[in-house]
């Protein structure tokens, strides 16, 4: 006796704005077909202001899921339900798991970078410089620390937002943070040797754009981390290459992130490969 047949899809998406340039839904669409998932993965263009109205139509609907991304990282708490530990730590929200009748906020964006920056230098014992202190760089800063990093330096041009995430580091943690004013043409600190651009600087389509740092002060860095992932090879990842560093794109961080998320979803622990070449692809 065969299963009955089901017509009723398990629905996953992002809200985001800009949202046109995610290129999230090929590569999560790509894992959920390689395992032979009944579901979907539905990219929104989500305005700051309608954000609380598309957290109530996705719990309405029994989504069973969906990501965050700019700039609803932390505006999307006050409509969720409760907060996974690591989330509560950062204060961002980039992955939203339908527990029930609950909705929890997660947080896979962290983890997601280490991962992926393991695969090029060892977070622990490093001296981590992170430009930004939003949803994606309280990440970092958090997960960094908790990797075993001996201090991370927060440069950020609001001060207040920059010297909150210091502290949050420092408090909760244990590992050494301070806060730096980011000013024109910054100059990396010595001894320097992971740096991390956590901004939106050289997104698609303004893919020129970079980072106002002293170019050339990237010289005596190890490691330039992007989390841009659209286009993966940022100019800033070409400067810091032109200039002898290990640079790290932001493709690593999406898929660790996107599979994490996939996971909490469905259950399934995606096939990361198959999700990397999906952007690779779409990359050429």
């Amino acid at each position: 006796m065969t299963a009955p047949r089901t017509f009723l899809s398990t629905l996953t998406g992002s809200f985001a704005t800009p949202a046109a340039e995610n290129p999230t839904v090929a590569m999560v669409e790509a894992a959920y077909r390689h395992h032979g998932l009944d579901a979907r993965y539905i990219n929104c263009e989500i305005a700051p202001g309608a954000l609380g109205d598309a957290v109530r139509g996705a719990r309405a609907m029994g989504w069973a899921g969906f990501n965050c991304s700019l700039p609803h990282k932390t505006a999307v708490i006050e409509y969720l339900d409760v907060l996974a530990p690591s989330a509560e730590i950062i204060g961002a929200v980039n992955c939203v798991v339908r527990d029930g009748g609950r909705l929890v906020g997660e947080n896979t964006d962290g983890r997601g970078f280490v991962e992926s920056l393991r695969t090029a230098a060892d977070p622990a014992g490093a001296r981590i410089v992170l430009f930004g202190a939003g949803g994606a760089a309280r990440a970092i800063a958090v997960e960094s620390a908790l990797a075993g990093a001996a201090s991370v330096t927060v440069v950020n041009r609001d001060q207040s937002r920059g010297r909150a995430l210091a502290d949050l580091v420092s408090i909760r943690t244990g590992a050494r943070s301070e806060f730096v004013p980011w000013t024109p043409r910054f100059r990396m600190p010595a001894g320097t040797e992971i740096a991390v651009n956590a901004t939106s600087a050289g997104l698609f389509p303004a893919v020129g754009d970079v980072i106002d740092v002293d170019l050339d002060s990237l010289a005596s860095v190890h490691l330039v981390a992007d989390v841009i992932p659209n286009p993966p090879r940022t100019r800033l990842l070409t400067e810091a290459a032109a200039r002898g560093c290990l640079t790290l794109d932001g493709l690593g961080m999406l898929v660790n992130q996107g599979a994490v998320a996939m996971r909490l979803w469905t259950g399934v622990d995606p096939d990361r490969d198959v999700m990397r070449a999906t952007l690779a692809e779409i990359f050429g």
